[in-house]
């Protein structure tokens, strides 16, 4: 039975993706979440199999919960469902752990098909963005360097970018400042920023905090 936990804001795209499930004899829904900040504790409470992850939800970034998903439970799968393009948006989520991208224009076939490949371990994408990943795309070398941060740097970035202080970031994270401190100074040098505001404006540009 491959388990599944629904990750969404809107309560009728949850509601319609556990009808297409009832119809599945070899998939559960395990539980249901409607900020990005719950995703991990649901998944791991419910030993999710695999995650349907909306791009934009209120909390942390996709790319942060991504990022945490990959540390804490490698071996869950997440799929992305969203009503962005995936031409600017797909590419970075498979290279920050995604398994899958799907547009939530899919039929229910395509989401039981999408759910079963990236359970089975192997990638459910588009044909157009499996041309792209086919030519090497997903390789190129100008990764976006915040793809490298770890899952704290990513959360610090982005507590930064929100303006938070480093004191407030060391309470939601439950750390030490100093160890914020530090995260920030290995920010500040992965990206080759010189100041907050430096961050704040890469940020806003790579799309990992709201407008």
């Amino acid at each position: 039975m491959i388990r599944v936990l629904i990750a969404d804001d809107h309560p009728l795209v949850r509601e319609g993706v556990k009808r297409v499930f009832e119809r599945a004899q070899d998939i559960t829904v395990v539980g249901e979440v409607d900020t990005a900040d719950t995703v991990v504790q649901a998944a791991r409470e419910g030993q999710a199999d695999v995650i349907l992850l909306d791009l934009a939800m209120p909390g942390a970034s996709h790319l942060t919960v991504l990022a945490n998903l990959k540390e804490t439970l490698p071996r869950a799968r997440t799929l992305i469902i969203s009503g962005r393009d995936e031409n600017e948006h797909a590419i970075p989520a498979l290279r920050a752990g995604a398994a899958g991208y799907l547009m939530k224009s899919f039929a229910p076939p395509e989401l039981l098909e999408a759910v079963r490949r990236v359970h089975a371990g192997r990638r459910y994408v588009s044909a157009t963005l499996g041309e792209q990943l086919a030519a090497g795309l997903d390789k190129d070398p100008g990764l976006p360097p915040h793809l490298k941060l770890s899952a704290r740097e990513l959360e610090v970035l982005t507590g930064l970018a929100e303006g938070m202080s480093l004191k407030e970031i060391a309470a939601k994270l439950d750390i030490n400042p100093k160890t914020v401190t530090s995260y920030r100074a290995r920010v500040l040098e992965k990206l080759g920023a010189k100041a907050n505001a430096d961050l704040v404006r890469y940020a806003i540009e790579h799309d990992l905090v709201k407008r």
